[in-house]
């Protein structure tokens, strides 16, 4: 672990790495979110109707949930350096293809396919904690997921003025290509630059890649409770599809993948109990243990931060605008803030975090976090635009500190287990989206906004389950000589 200052202006060492760990996740939000602000000039140009372009959204962030655990998996397994360069790479093919399609079905796979750069989050998590003392963790898992995140927002203020640019018809196929070209080379810059840990230090590894490992009998069936509602996003969105729904896919193919989702979660199963059979067997020894439940509460915090941040921003620029009649430029302009906040707030909530204990924090920001959503419930063509503008900025700002502070967190559980903790924290953001987004097309705003507050409520009872961390973390190195990992941050 780096001894050096915490300085954002650095170059060197733990802050070169920490640099380049939110430029590749920035690259891989631009790519992941380059669909959106062209929406107009895409739709015209392959002549698609609005039911095919919110198919096109959907198709968008389905692959994530289970890429987010894949991708964990593999990360804790061969190391962030080369999982992170190899998914830049691999994913600058769909983000091609979507460029170049000719017609629906192409730009509905390359669209599917591009859901997996959504994971690359979670590879940095891992690459940022075992680079960072715990008492600096928080910060710097902020910053690496805040100034990331802004990718969402560089690409709705940058694309659209490339594909200008470029001109034509065809303006804003280059200005995707541009994306793509630019995952290419943020591949081989990060993999010529960074490695997975400082000179010296060990890189722990899971003993078996495929599930994740439980300390005991009670958490095992808890992880198989836990991995439920992400088999249930996927159904959702298969409903969605289904003729019941958008009717992408015909009845005989939605019916078979309900019947592919069941297997695949008994495989799911099955796997997890290969990986952990051990502790049915022989308990595993205090020091060696880790409590699961601090990930499932995580994992339902990170549902109600990071789920509505994604269902908030794809509908607040139209609530703006019928809420306030607004043109679309000026109400996304103004739903914009709601992104913005990223720059400060995620860092902020892991600042807070690291001084202030990762517990209370994340009490006093989930209640913030309700609250906020309850007030945006209330809001009303009677309020001022202002007013409207900063209670969203307010509860933005709970919102995105909530997310620094969980993953100031999710690296001090189980240090060879991080990319999967993070993988399945993770995938609940996604989990949440769907969620929401499948409510939002029931409601009004003003319940959509309450539902989030009430799930936000229901964060804050199960975090008075959740244990401070505290201590060490026991961790066996590949000669068999055992490490004990610092984690408490004062």
């Amino acid at each position: 672990m780096s001894v050096e200052k915490f300085n954002l202006f650095s170059f060197t060492g733990k802050m070169k790495i920490l640099h380049l760990s939110w430029m590749v996740f920035f690259v891989t939000f631009v790519v992941w979110f380059n669909m959106a602000p062209l929406k107009q000039v895409i739709m015209n140009d392959m002549g698609l109707s609005i039911e095919e372009w919110k198919t096109l959204l959907i198709l968008n962030v389905a692959l994530t949930i289970p890429a987010r655990v894949i991708i964990g998996a593999l990360t804790d397994k061969y190391g962030p350096r080369i999982v992170y360069s190899a998914l830049l790479a691999v994913c600058s093919v769909p983000c091609f293809v979507f460029a170049f399609a000719d017609n629906f079905t192409q730009l509905a796979i390359a669209r599917f396919a591009l859901g997996f750069i959504g994971a690359g989050f979670v590879i940095g998590i891992r690459m940022v904690s075992e680079w960072f003392p715990p008492k600096e963790l928080g910060t710097a898992e902020g910053v690496y997921g805040g100034w990331g995140n802004f990718g969402s927002a560089a690409a709705a203020f940058t694309l659209p003025s490339l594909a200008l640019l470029f001109g034509g018809d065809d303006g804003w196929r280059y200005a995707v290509a541009l994306t793509g070209v630019l995952c290419l080379i943020f591949s081989v810059i990060y993999f010529t630059n960074v490695t997975d840990t400082p000179k010296g230090s060990t890189y722990f590894r899971p003993k078996n890649l495929g599930g994740m490992e439980v300390t005991s009998k009670g958490d095992f069936f808890f992880l198989l409770v836990m991995k439920t509602p992400m088999y249930a996003a996927l159904a959702l969105l298969n409903w969605k599809l289904s003729p019941q729904g958008v009717a992408m896919l015909s009845e005989s193919v939605a019916v078979t993948l309900y019947v592919l989702l069941a297997a695949l979660y008994l495989f799911d199963a099955w796997s997890t109990f290969k990986v952990n059979r051990e502790i049915f067997k022989t308990p595993v020894a205090p020091e060696h243990r880790y409590e699961f439940k601090q990930v499932a509460v995580l994992n339902i915090l990170y549902f109600a931060t990071f789920g509505s941040e994604l269902a908030v921003v794809s509908m607040l620029p139209a609530f703006f605008a019928e809420t306030f009649e607004l043109s679309m430029a000026t109400a996304g302009l103004l739903a914009g803030m709601y992104a913005f906040m990223n720059l400060m707030s995620r860092p902020g909530g892991g600042l807070i975090s690291d001084k202030f204990g990762r517990k209370k924090t994340l009490l006093i920001l989930t209640a913030g976090l309700a609250l906020g959503y309850f007030t945006l419930s209330h809001i009303t063509g009677q309020w001022p635009v202002w007013l409207a503008v900063l209670a969203v900025m307010a509860c933005s700002f709970f919102v995105q500190s909530g997310e620094g502070a969980v993953f100031a967190v999710v690296p001090l559980i189980k240090r060879r287990l991080t990319g999967q903790i993070a993988g399945m924290t993770g995938a609940y953001g996604n989990v949440g989206a769907v969620t929401y987004l499948t409510v939002y097309s029931f409601v009004d705003a003003s319940v959509f906004f309450l539902v989030i507050s009430a799930t936000a409520a229901l964060g804050f009872v199960a975090l008075l389950f959740m244990r401070e961390p505290g201590g060490t973390i026991t961790e066996v190195n590949e000669d068999g000589t055992v490490e004990l990992i610092q984690v408490g941050s004062h």
